[in-house]
């Protein structure tokens, strides 16, 4: 299969690039943060478990992975998207780490769980 064939492109067609560069570039950096940070963040629910039919799609490892990219995110973009913004991706960072904690059946030491190690201990 060739490329424009994959892209949605009929045969013998490019995607205009110059069009989709335009439309990138027109999206505020505050909305390309928070998209980011809303898909990392439904990702490791997901991961917990805390999706429909949960149990079987739980990976604690890979919410792990996400969490800590989701405090990494939130914690260097905080100052730069406001606190208005922000502020509920703080909290919605703040409950999956708890979310974390209760569903790892050997919890890790206050500090240790994933992505505190940007945010600080997190205690419920």
């Amino acid at each position: 299969m060739s490329d424009a064939a994959a892209a949605g492109q009929p045969s013998g067609q490019q995607p205009d690039f110059d069009s989709m560069t335009r439309d990138i570039a027109e999206v505020p950096a505050v909305e390309v943060i928070t998209t980011v940070a809303v898909h990392l963040m439904s990702s490791a629910a997901v991961n917990l478990g805390l999706a429909e039919e949960g149990e079987q799609h739980k990976d604690l490892d890979e919410a792990r992975k996400l969490i800590q990219a989701l405090a990494g995110l939130v914690t260097a973009s905080a100052t730069e998207i406001g606190s208005y913004h922000a502020a509920p991706l703080r909290d919605g960072l703040k409950s999956l780490q708890l979310a974390f904690r209760e569903a790892s059946t050997v919890p890790d030491e206050p500090g240790q769980g994933p992505g505190e190690k940007f945010t600080g201990p997190v205690h419920g």
